[in-house]
Order: structure tokens, then C-alpha cells, then sequence
């Protein structure tokens, strides 16, 4: 590993019941977590660019879910105001590209 990234909650554990590997982690400060959350986000969103597939997404998934505790934005409040702005404003499924505005 090249420099300490956030992982899963059960990743040292997994590690350690392995009798051939160790490891060293600590607990993040409240700045330090937050900044490795958005790290985390734009890591799994390149793998899922790589490769999309459900794995990628529910890493991204788990990661969102993270940020949004973090911040006390629950996900039914999330949900719900994406479903508003959805409804006012559309989604992005037409594909429409913005060039310009006069």
C-alpha cells in the first residue's frame, strides 16, 4: 500500500486472521476522516469508471452513505429531495448537453 487510505470498518480484522499478514492502522480525527471519505469517493468513481458493475457502484454506494452520516444529511432526506428536484428540474437520462446560454 503506497500511503494510508480509508478502509472498510472489518478490513484489520480480516487482515489479522490471516496468521501471514499484519497491520497498522489508527482512528481519523474528524478533518482527517472527512477528507479521506472524498479521497475514498473519487477512488471507488474511477474504479467504477473502469469497471461498472454492481460492486463499484455499492462501494460508491457505502461511501456516499458514509459522507452523508458524517454531515447528518439522512439518506431518506437525500432520497426525497433528489425526487423533488427530479420532478421540477428532470434527471439526466434525455442526454441533453448545455453549450450555451445567452
Amino acid at each position: 500500500m503506497k500511503q494510508p487510505k480509508l478502509v472498510r470498518d472489518f478490513i484489520p480484522q480480516i487482515i489479522q486472521e490471516d496468521p501471514e499478514r499484519t497491520c497498522d492502522y489508527y482512528i481519523a480525527d474528524d478533518n482527517e476522516y472527512r477528507q479521506r471519505l472524498f479521497d475514498k469517493m473519487r477512488e471507488e468513481l474511477d474504479e467504477f469508471i473502469e469497471d461498472p458493475s454492481y460492486e463499484e457502484a455499492a462501494d460508491m454506494y457505502e461511501v456516499f452513505r458514509a459522507i452523508c452520516l458524517e454531515f447528518a444529511l439522512s439518506m431518506d432526506s437525500v432520497h426525497n429531495v433528489a425526487a423533488e428536484k427530479r420532478a421540477q428540474r428532470g434527471a439526466f437520462f434525455d442526454r441533453i448537453i448545455l453549450e450555451r446560454v445567452d
